[in-house]
Parts: structure tokens; sequence; C-alpha cells
């Protein structure tokens, strides 16, 4: 590792919150080496083709992520129930959010990658996303793995979890339009809401390579995304909003 890309790692963990006196990164001169090389694997994509890349890390990141705001949500929102806390959950860990997060702390400029992803602007979300879960699997291992690597996880991600949990907690419905509108039209005996996909691109990470219908009754909406299920959340989301401009019944 060259020292310019040593001393940018440095820097950019200090920009996480994590400075000399953490000890995230070891004092002694050779465990401080290998725990660089761990986070510069996590920020080094496999399209550099390089042998070492993030796809290990991003795998233990996955699996890290989830246990992480598993307890973030036990530990501050100790009141909702299972099943709100599941869904809770699986926003605070999705692809988007994940790079939602790597856009806030500049990801990118420490991201190493090959020429055919650096130049990909439309698939920019998914390589940033991938490499934000690596991130999390790196800061794991380096802070100590089983002993310790869990509480340097959450350290960092605790704050940026905060202000996600509290917009989705106000707005229920932000990102999962299809679960509201499907309770809607059930609710109303409506039946189940119809989506019909078409994909109008074969670029992958346009963002209207999907265009989506849905219809429930006499109600529809339309929506386009980067996949069929973008494209169905953003067509639940119009179809919603039609529903909210109509007059109450008896009005």
């Amino acid at each position: 590792m060259t020292p310019q890309r040593r001393q940018q790692l440095l820097a950019f963990l200090e920009s996480l919150g994590f400075g000399a006196a953490d000890g995230l990164i070891p004092s002694d001169p050779a465990a401080a080496e290998v725990a660089l090389e761990t986070l510069d694997e996590a920020l080094t994509h496999s399209s550099t083709g390089l042998p070492r890349h993030h796809d290990r890390l991003e795998f233990l990141g996955d699996a890290v992520l989830r246990l992480a705001a598993a307890e973030f949500l036990h530990r501050e929102h100790p009141a909702l129930g299972v099943g709100d806390t599941s869904g809770l959950r699986a926003q605070l860990v999705s692809d988007r959010w994940l790079s939602e997060l790597a856009r806030s702390i500049a990801l990118e400029p420490v991201l190493l990658m090959g020429p055919m992803a650096a130049g990909d602007r439309a698939g920019r979300s998914t390589v940033l996303a991938e490499c934000a879960e690596a991130l999390v699997g790196a800061i794991y291992t380096v802070g100590g793995g089983p002993q310790g690597g869990l509480v340097a996880v959450q350290r960092w991600l605790a704050p940026h979890w905060r202000g996600s949990a509290a917009e989705l907690l106000a707005d229920p419905a932000r990102h999962n339009w299809k679960s509201v509108l499907q309770e809607w039209s059930q609710g109303q005996g409506k039946g189940l809401p119809l989506y019909h996909c078409l994909e109008r691109s074969r670029v992958h990470g346009d963002p209207e390579r999907f265009e989506c219908r849905v219809e429930v009754a006499d109600l529809s909406g339309e929506g386009r995304g980067r996949s069929r299920r973008e494209a169905e959340q953003q067509a639940a989301r119009a179809a919603l909003a039609a529903l909210a401009l109509r007059p109450a019944p008896g009005c």
C-alpha cells in the first residue's frame, strides 16, 4: 500500500468518527497495516480485477448490518411491535439506504473501481451500496470481530439510523407504498392490487428501465424505476396520492 493510500484511508476513518484515540487502528505498526489493508479491501470494487476486493467483506457486512440494526431498534425503540420492528429494520439495511449512506459519508472518492464500473453512472448506486456494506464488514473486523466489532459498527451507524428511523416512523408509508395500498384495498374489500410491468430499457441502472401500472377497483397509478420492485412502489405511491385527492364520502 502506498503512503498516499494509507493517509487517504486514515483521513476517511477520521471523517467517520474514528480518530487516532479511538483505538480502531492499532498502535502497533504491523497490526495497523493489516487493519488498513482490510479497509482497503472493502473499498476495492471487484471490477478492478484485483485478487483482493470487496466481495468477501460485503458478505460479512450483510450479516453484521442486520444484527447491528436489530440491536439498535431493540435499544432505541423498545415499544415497537415485532412486525413494525422488522419492517423498519428492512428499510435501515436496504440497498437504497446503503447507497444514501455512502453518499452522505463521501464514500465514492475513496473507492477503487475498474474502468467499466467507474464509467457506469447509472449503476453507481449499486456499487456504492455494495461497498458500503463491505465497509461495515471491514469496521466489524478491524474493531475486533466478535470481541468489540459490533460496538464499533453501532457507534458509527447509530446517528445515521437515528435520523432515518425518525423520518420513517413519522411517515410509515415512506418507501413502503405497496404494503399501504394493499392494506387499504383489502380493508375496503376491493381485493389485491394488480401490477402490470414492462421493461422499457435493457440498460442496468436506468432510472426508468421498468414501467408499471397498478389497478385496484377504480383506482390506478403509474410509476417507473430501476427495477420492477421500484417501479411497483412508485405506481403504488401514485395510486395512494390519487386516493388522497378524492373527496371523502358524503362530500
